[in-house]
């Protein structure tokens, strides 16, 4: 959902790529200080304080927004690749585990919740790695990708509804994995 929202303001991402390339961090500098940003946030919920979860949400934030900084910046300096792109998907995953493992480790969810939310998370990223594998385009496909995600745990954290975002994240994750499964399957089948 808001993968589409992003082809509409890339401009505007293009101009924030250009001015973090002025930085000298690299593309992929910037996904591993999403990975670290990720990092803390799961700390911040492995260690439950008045104020932790609020801290949580808001390195949750940071690390998305540095996310989305590697890839303007990998644009905006034409040093797009596909190694590029291997490690960001392959760091995006490792961030979800460390996060969703802070979470359980703060005792903000039942083990049971945090793993259900966990493998269906991954699950959307692995049905639209292999869905695309096989000539299907997934992009877009679904209303909770990696950003709605993040934005729905992220905020909930800061006001401190932190189950209630684990919740509403194994919801959109879920849906995101039905429908895209529903999407394969149909796009596979016409291909016949």
């Amino acid at each position: 959902m808001l993968n589409k929202l992003r082809q509409i303001i890339e401009p505007l991402t293009l101009k924030i790529g250009a001015a973090a390339a002025k930085t000298q961090i690299p593309p992929s500098g910037w996904t591993a200080l999403s990975l670290l940003a990720s990092i803390v946030s799961a700390y911040f919920y492995a260690s439950p304080s008045i104020y932790s979860a609020a801290y949580a949400g808001f390195t949750l934030l940071v690390s998305g927004f540095f996310d989305v900084v590697d890839g303007a910046v990998a644009r905006a300096t034409n040093r797009v690749s596909n190694q590029g792109a291997f490690l960001d998907s392959s760091l995006d995953r490792l961030a979800e585990v460390s996060v969703f493992a802070g979470v359980m480790l703060g005792g903000y969810a039942s083990p049971l919740l945090v793993l259900l939310t966990l493998s269906f998370s991954l699950l959307v990223s692995y049905s639209r790695a292999r869905g695309e594998s096989l000539g299907v385009k997934v992009f877009g496909v679904g209303v909770g990708e990696r950003a709605e995600r993040i934005i729905v745990l992220a905020a909930l954290s800061i006001f401190g509804l932190v189950t209630l975002g684990v919740f509403l994240v194994l919801v959109l994750a879920l849906t995101t994995y039905i429908h895209r499964l529903i999407h394969i399957v149909n796009s596979l089948k016409k291909a016949l």
